[in-house]
């Protein structure tokens, strides 16, 4: 196995879980987005997206192509949560829908620095 393909796996997991987490949360995630600031079209969007995009890594479709777009989905939420805590606003996480009811903090930037690194792995391998 290669590095590539095990930071695929473990992105791809990741964004599996997050887009399952956030449909069975049902409402409360919607709730959530909206805290955050997430546009409205994102409570709808972000879900099977990040379900998507998890599949395809985890079944190495197109990795690069797919690397990129995680990194872009990534990069968003990052702003997202830096925009929210510049402001002094701590909302609960969405991330992972009622699994992460914790408000945003400096941890959920470092998470998503990890997730950010796996799919940089992705694209250069």
């Amino acid at each position: 196995m290669t590095l590539a393909f095990a930071a695929g796996l473990v992105l791809g997991i990741a964004f599996l879980a997050a887009g399952a987490a956030k449909i069975a949360a049902g409402p409360l995630w919607a709730q959530q987005a909206q805290a955050i600031g997430a546009p409205q079209v994102a409570v709808a969007v972000v879900p099977p997206l990040e379900i998507v995009i998890g599949a395809l890594l985890c079944t190495r479709v197109a990795p690069a192509i797919v690397a990129v777009i995680a990194l872009v989905v990534l990069t968003l939420f990052t702003a997202l949560i830096l925009i929210r805590l510049a402001q002094g606003k701590r909302p609960p996480c969405a991330c992972f829908g009622s699994w992460s009811a914790r408000p945003l903090g400096w941890r959920h930037l470092l998470r998503n620095g990890v997730l950010i690194a796996l799919a940089v792995v992705v694209l250069i391998g």
